[in-house]
């Protein structure tokens, strides 16, 4: 499954780098909001949770299904400002409709409001079936997405008011220090585009993304399948340090395309693409390639050893062991005329502790 972003035609300066405080302040939000999605950051999301003034919090916890799930769109800034201020003045400039398609998005379900020919706003069937979907998502939800269809105003100025006191409690200290990596990432993938191309630049951002060249498309790997167009409007990527490891993609229909990637932690693999881990753990799946895999965690063995350890014969093992390396799990090396193949317990732990206990059990 795939999101598609078509870009034949798109000029390389409507593709822009660029980081955004409000894309990453909604990135610390979602941190909060999610602390066991991101394992490195529990030391900071602990000390900033612990330090909220009650009443901060609070608030926090009333409107975070902004950005727990999925994000409201106006909160990934497609051409990002220079400060937070400036991009909560862009919302402020939105018109109502707008801000309610985002926002409902976000409250009612990632893209079930979208394309529809009616506003929520003026359209009585539309409202209530946004009502009907914030339900369906839990009683905040659906309080929330009933104050925002009644009053837009009203709620549009609390949500400010609430992402300002998050930038005075937290965000401006830790933008501070996050600013130069980000700033540094952005410029590294801007200069790999005008330089070496889409297909490099895109390469770095992750290995979730990919070039499609032939039919002029970028190929980001989600958990969705969804298609849209960069081509008229340009496309934005905005690099985070607090959204690792989320791929973050927002391409609602009238909404120029928005990638917020995790930059590169220094020493640290970038997460394999999903059909990789797919392929991982389906080698794996057969017994016999698990037998093989527990022989090869202890140590080297060619194909003859593997054999009569397990009574199979050595085209057989020889099979199950071309899946195993074709997925990364197995590497080999040759002494002589004979190769010996290992498990690749780097690889193999990445998949989860239980497997690599159980291979080594």
């Amino acid at each position: 499954m795939s999101v598609i972003i078509e870009t034949a035609g798109l000029p390389p300066e409507r593709l822009l780098f660029t980081p955004s405080p409000l894309a990453e302040l909604t990135a610390m939000l979602h941190v909060l909001a999610e602390p066991a999605h991101h394992p490195a950051l529990h030391g900071w999301a602990g000390t900033t949770a612990a330090a909220l003034r009650p009443e901060l919090a609070d608030r926090l916890l009333e409107a975070d299904f902004l950005w727990r799930s999925s994000r409201a769109d106006f909160l990934l800034p497609a051409i990002p400002g220079a400060s937070l201020a400036e991009e909560l003045d862009a919302i402020d400039r939105l018109d109502d409709e707008r801000y309610v398609a985002g926002a409902l998005i976000a409250s009612c379900g990632l893209n079930r409001l979208a394309l529809r020919p009616h506003s929520p706003l003026t359209d009585p069937v539309e409202r209530e079936r946004a009502i009907e979907l914030a339900n369906a998502r839990g009683p905040r939800q659906a309080a929330f997405a009933d104050r925002l269809l009644s009053d837009p105003a009203a709620v549009r100025a609390i949500v400010r008011r609430l992402l300002e006191d998050c930038a005075e409690a937290f965000f401006a200290d830790a933008w501070a220090r996050v600013l130069p990596v980000l700033a540094a990432d952005a410029r590294h993938k801007a200069d790999l585009l005008a330089h070496r191309g889409l297909a490099e630049a895109l390469a770095a951002v992750s290995p979730a993304v990919g070039y499609d060249a032939r039919q002029g498309r970028i190929v980001i790997d989600k958990l969705q399948s969804s298609s849209t167009s960069a081509a008229s409007t340009g496309l934005t990527f905005v690099p985070t340090v607090f959204g690792r490891p989320h791929l973050v993609v927002v391409y609602a229909a009238g909404w120029r395309p928005v990638v917020q990637y995790p930059v590169a932690e220094s020493g640290v693999q970038a997460p394999a693409a999903l059909d990789r881990v797919q392929q991982r753990l389906e080698a794996l799946a057969n017994p016999a390639r698990l037998r093989l895999a527990r022989t090869l965690a202890r140590g080297e063995h060619t194909t003859g050893e593997l054999a009569a350890a397990w009574q199979l014969t050595e085209p057989e093992v020889s099979r199950h062991l071309a899946v195993l390396r074709r997925a990364e799990l197995v590497l080999s090396r040759r002494r002589g005329r004979y190769v010996l193949y290992r498990l690749d317990l780097g690889v193999s732990a990445r998949l989860g502790t239980d497997l690599l206990e159980a291979v080594l059990r």
